[in-house]
Order: C-alpha cells, then structure tokens, then sequence
C-alpha cells in the first residue's frame, strides 16, 4: 500500500477528474470543431446544427465504441515492468495528471488561434515527456510510439486517397453527366447506405463488448447491412423534398449541391460518432489509470475496468468544449483550407470518418484532425494545387510539429510541481 496514495488519494482523484474535464473541454474546442468543419464550411448544416449533432453522436460514440483506444492510451505508450510503478504508484498517478494539463492547455491556446492541432498529439507528446524525464528513457515502449508516429503519416495519406476516389466517383456519376440533378437523386441514397453501414460495422466489431453484447463478424454485417437500409429510406424521404430549380446551369448545380446538403447531415452525424469513439480516449485514458490506481490503494493493474463514470465524465467535457469555443477551428477546416462544397464536403467527412473507425477498431490512436485534413486536401487536389490555400496548410502544418514538445515540456514541468507538492 502506497503511503502517498493512502494519504492524498482522494485530492489526487479529484483534482484528475477536473484535469480531464478540461482536457475533454479541449477535446472539445479544437477537435470536435474539425469533425465538424466539413459540414459547416460546406453550408449543409448551420453551427447550431452541428453543435446539436455533435451533441448526440460524440456522445453516443464515446459511450458506444470508446473503450478500445483508451487502453493503449492507458497503458500501453509506458513500460510498467521497467517504470517501476509497482513501488511507486504515485509518479503514474502525477504523471497521468501532468499529462491532462499539458494537453489541455496547448489545446485552450491552440483553440483560441483557430489552429486545428491534434489532441492525441498532445496527449502522447506529455505522457512521453513525463515518462522521460521523471522515470527513464526505458520507460517509454518506443515501438508502440513508433507505430503511432507512423499512423500520424499513414491517416492522413489514407484519407486523402480515400477522398479523391469518392470525389472522382461522384464527378464521373454525377456532375459530369447530362443531367446531374437525377443522377445526383439517384445516387446520393446509395452513398448514404454507404455512411450508415461502416458506422454500424464499427460499432458492432469493436464497440459494444463494454455495453455486454457480443457478436461475431456476420451477426455484425448483417446488422451493420439493416442499419445501412434504414439510414438510406430515411434520406431518399429526405431527398424527396427537393426540388429542381432549373433556369441556367448555375441554378441546376445548386440544386444538385441541395441534393448533397442531405448527404452531409449523414455524414457530420457519422463524423461525430467516429470522432467521440475514437478521441474521447485522448481524455479519460489517462484518467482510467489514476482511477485504478488510487481505487486499489496504490497496486498498478494494466488493464483496469473502465468505469462509466468516467466515459460520461469525457463525453460530458467534450460537448461543452464545442459548444462554447467550437467556432473558432470550425472557421479554419471548413472555410480557409479550400472552397467546399457539399459533394466536395461528404467526400472528405465519409472518408475521414473511415480512416478513424478502421483505426479505433485496431486500437491505434490516430488524430482526427491529420485524417480531416489529410481528407479535405484530397479533395481539394481533386480539383488542382490552385485549389487549396497553401499558406494556410502550412500553418497548420507547423501547428502540427511543435503540438509533441510543447505537451512534453509543459508536462516534464507539472510533473516536477506535483513531486514537489505531495512528495
């Protein structure tokens, strides 16, 4: 039994569960405005909507299929054997806390800018740097690192390939034919199908062990494939409403882009759902570790139960983030990086949203932000370099580089206060 742990482990727990509160509200503010960017540039849905939405299904994600990623956030990045946590449970537990802060402070600064960094960035950059400098450089299981790092090139190439195959395939069915408006009618609910299955598919293989059902590969494709169905009638209901306004082409292509407005309500919802399964971790990962540590009195588990408290506490903080600091990222994904509109915006959001449930379904924590951005340049380059505002993704870029050591450095220091502060 740890003394520090007996002592203070209440003021430990408490002052985490207020850490990651604000880094969920980070999550928030910076993240969730990227899932939903796409959607709001594009102008198929208002940034009310999109709060509601995100609302709904960041939730539904992160209760749903949350689980799989926070353990390789939890545990996974250090070596608990070479850490020697077992003596001394409470450098885990200042360490996880420093790293919440870190993360969520970047997060506020990089919110307040507009700046789309990535909040697993952040997160795995202050656990690193905790780990380095308050345990040992053999602490840090460098190979699981690497293959984050590695995901961090793959996910946003992946998107971006996925997302000009989408858009090519709408230009080739739809807007390149004689009469894309009925095409655009007759199409568009397959594409919905298409939505509606790979979130259902995920769902099902990964996410709700943690709920208590379980089912095999073809109970779930074959629900995933029911699931498609009805999102599909509910948009050819939808996609029934609307009307062509034919005068002069300008007309008939804005009839079609209303056509793929529809689209893009489906594809913000699976955006959000794909996002809160898989970035919620980024918050309560580091959480579900203090959590297991002050409950059991100081003995470190690496698998410990994940509470649902927890998640609703992740969920929770996430939702306040957008809604009152979302539109600040919104601004930048949707409107500076390259002109959207809705058959460009659903090519993005579909393939983005399909990259981070193939990645949370293996576990591995990849950013959001690379993949939405990665997808939203594929789209833009479906079109030309000309297309895309090169001095905007080249701030972001930057962004990108300098997220790691910032949460390291900032996490090394909290670390050092902590120690100082509890012993």
């Amino acid at each position: 039994m740890s003394e520090i742990i007996s002592q203070y482990g209440f003021i430990l727990l408490a002052l985490a569960c207020l850490f990651a509160f604000f880094m969920a509200w980070g999550v928030g503010a910076n993240d969730v405005a990227n899932a939903m960017g796409t959607s709001v540039g594009a102008r198929a849905i208002t940034i009310k909507q999109a709060i509601i939405i995100a609302m709904v299904f960041e939730f539904a994600g992160a209760w749903l299929a949350g689980g799989e990623v926070t353990s390789t956030i939890r545990s996974s990045i250090i070596d608990v054997e070479t850490a020697g946590f077992a003596e001394r449970p409470e450098l885990l537990v200042y360490g996880m806390m420093s790293s919440l802060l870190a993360a969520g402070i970047w997060l506020v600064i990089a919110s307040k800018y507009g700046w789309p960094v990535s909040t697993t960035h952040s997160i795995i950059g202050a656990i690193i740097g905790f780990a380095m400098v308050g345990i040992s450089v053999d602490s840090v299981v460098w190979g699981q690192v690497g293959s984050i790092v590695a995901s961090w090139v793959i996910s946003p190439l992946f998107s971006g390939i996925i997302a000009f195959g989408l858009f090519m395939t709408v230009q080739r069915l739809v807007l390149a034919t004689d009469d894309p408006f009925a095409n655009a009618k007759k199409y568009v609910p397959f594409y919905i199908f298409l939505v509606g299955f790979v979130i259902a598919m995920v769902t099902m293989v990964k996410g709700l062990r943690h709920v208590g059902l379980e089912l095999n590969y073809t109970q779930s494709a074959l629900f995933a494939g029911v699931f498609g169905l009805l999102t599909m009638a509910i948009g050819v209901i939808m996609l029934k409403r609307i009307k062509e306004v034919e005068t002069n082409a300008e007309d008939r292509f804005q009839s079609v882009e209303r056509v793929f407005g529809v689209l893009m309500i489906f594809t913000a919802c699976s955006m959000a759902f794909a996002h809160g399964s898989n970035d919620v971790a980024n918050a309560i990962g580091p959480l579900a570790a203090i959590n297991g540590v002050v409950q059991s009195g100081g003995a470190f588990a690496t698998q410990s139960a994940l509470p649902m408290w927890v998640l609703l506490l992740g969920a929770f903080g996430i939702v306040a983030g957008l809604a009152t600091w979302g539109y600040r990222v919104i601004a930048t994904i949707g409107r500076n990086i390259t002109e959207l509109t809705p058959s460009r915006g659903f090519a993005a959001e579909l393939a983005a949203a399909t990259t981070v449930v193939i990645a949370s379904g293996t576990g591995i924590p990849v950013s959001t932000t690379h993949t939405l951005v990665g997808a939203v340049l594929g789209v833009g380059l479906a079109r030309g370099i000309g297309a895309l505002n090169l001095r905007v993704v080249g701030k972001i870029f930057l962004s990108w580089i300098v997220t790691i050591p910032v949460g390291a450095v900032l996490s090394i220091i909290f670390f050092f206060i902590f120690r100082g502060i509890f012993g």
